[in-house]
C-alpha cells in the first residue's frame, strides 16, 4: 500500500514551520492531522469558541478537499475542547457541518496549544480509484 503526504509543512504561529503535513493517505484512508482555528497567517482567530469551531472546521475541509474528499467522507473526528464549558456551544457548530449525521466521534477536554479553544483531527474513506 502507497502511502501519500498531502499538504507540505504548515506554517504555524509566528511564522513557525511546524513538523506534519496536513494528511496522509493510506489506501482508501485519508488521516487528517489535528487542525485548530489558524487563519491564513498562522495566527488562531479571536472571538471564542463559536468562530474557532467555524474556522477550524474550514481548515479540515480544505485539508479534505486536497486529498479529493468532503465531510460526507468522513468516518471518525477526534475532539479536543480547551474548556469542557465550551461542549454545548461547540456541540450546537458541529452539527451544522453534519446535516445528513455526524461521524463517529470521541471528544476530550484539554489543555491547547497556543490559545485554542478546540482541535479536531478527522479520518474519512473514499475507496481508492
Amino acid at each position: 500500500m502507497a502511502i501519500e503526504r498531502i499538504g507540505g509543512v504548515k506554517t504555524g504561529t509566528g511564522g513557525q514551520a511546524l513538523p506534519f503535513c496536513q494528511a496522509t493517505r493510506a489506501g482508501g484512508f485519508v488521516f487528517v492531522s489535528g487542525q485548530v482555528a489558524m487563519d491564513a497567517q498562522g495566527e488562531i482567530i479571536d472571538g471564542g469558541i463559536v468562530p474557532q469551531t467555524h474556522q477550524t472546521m474550514r481548515n479540515v475541509i480544505a485539508i479534505l478537499d486536497k486529498a479529493g474528499c468532503t465531510l460526507a467522507d468522513v468516518v471518525k473526528a477526534n475532539v479536543w475542547l480547551d474548556d469542557a464549558r465550551d461542549f454545548q456551544a461547540f456541540n450546537r457548530v458541529y452539527a451544522s457541518y453534519f446535516p445528513d449525521g455526524p461521524p463517529a466521534r470521541s471528544c476530550v477536554q484539554s489543555p491547547l496549544m497556543v490559545d485554542a479553544k478546540v482541535e479536531i483531527d478527522v479520518t474519512a474513506y473514499r475507496e481508492p480509484a
